[in-house]
């Protein structure tokens, strides 16, 4: 899995995954996100566009890193999740404890009202 960090207006942070992520590749993630956890208000879109999967060890980084990011009054959404990670997401009740947009663009729009 590749991870890739751009920053957008307002100090979104728009973490980019590519590839699959699973026990072999969170720990990239994890680090990515503690990278991203030292900000003073965190505000992270996930862009899903190109993460093809996505395991129980890779769902369990999002949701540590959330709890973290709403306890300092930040937020975590997601974007462009394929069918499969729509239906993951679904299936293991995560729809309704995170944004999913179709767009990263959706999801900076929402985070700047």
């Amino acid at each position: 899995m590749q991870a890739t960090v751009t920053d957008h207006r307002c100090d979104i942070a728009v973490l980019h995954l590519r590839g699959e992520l699973d026990a072999d590749t969170a720990e990239k993630l994890r680090s990515t996100m503690a990278d991203l956890l030292e900000r003073p208000v965190p505000r992270i879109v996930v862009d899903l566009t190109d993460l093809k999967f996505c395991d129980s060890v890779g769902l369990s980084a999002f949701i540590t890193s959330k709890q973290v990011i709403t306890d300092r009054g930040g937020w975590l959404s997601f974007a462009g999740a394929n069918p499969f990670l729509l239906r993951l997401l679904g299936t293991v009740g995560l729809t309704r404890y995170f944004a999913i947009f179709p767009e990263v663009e959706d999801a900076i729009a929402a985070g700047q009202l």
